[in-house]
């Protein structure tokens, strides 16, 4: 594969906006500005982390994480976002992405990493499972509430 990994931590409002163009192909619903003040607002209030994953001087890949604690798993890392760009898919990047996740959870003592996958991401579930490891423990349910 010949990838020489460079992890970019995003944290200023210029950093987090150059990642825009690979996650909305994640987050198609959102426009930049919306992007921008809910990372700043995760940042700030939930310890969401925004790390990009640059081959050259190109960025590839993109992951969004925080660390959590909920009774079922313990503290652990939840991935919110994870996407490589559509024109860099199946080249590797996604496993060297999640693999850093999994090693910074590692070293900060977190001993599970999450995150859930919509029912249509056949691809990503596959990826998921048979690359990455991961077991499917149960679904996701959400309920949008009026107003």
């Amino acid at each position: 594969m010949g990838i020489v990994p460079r992890f970019v931590w995003l944290e200023t409002e210029e950093e987090v906006r150059s990642a825009f163009p690979v996650m909305r192909e994640l987050r198609t619903h959102l426009d930049e500005e919306t992007y921008t003040a809910l990372v700043r607002e995760a940042q700030e209030q939930e310890g969401y982390q925004l790390v990009a994953l640059y081959d050259q001087d190109k960025m590839v890949a993109v992951v969004g994480f925080m660390p959590m604690i909920t009774l079922y798993n313990g503290r652990f890392i939840w991935v919110c976002d994870l996407v490589t760009a559509s024109s860099e898919r199946s080249k590797g990047y996604g496993k060297v992405l999640l693999s850093y996740v999994h090693e910074w959870a590692r070293e900060h003592g977190y001993g599970i990493v999450s995150l859930s996958s919509g029912l249509q991401r056949i691809d990503a579930h596959r990826f998921y499972e048979e690359k990455m490891e991961y077991a499917k423990v149960s679904y996701v349910f959400s309920k949008r509430l009026s107003s």
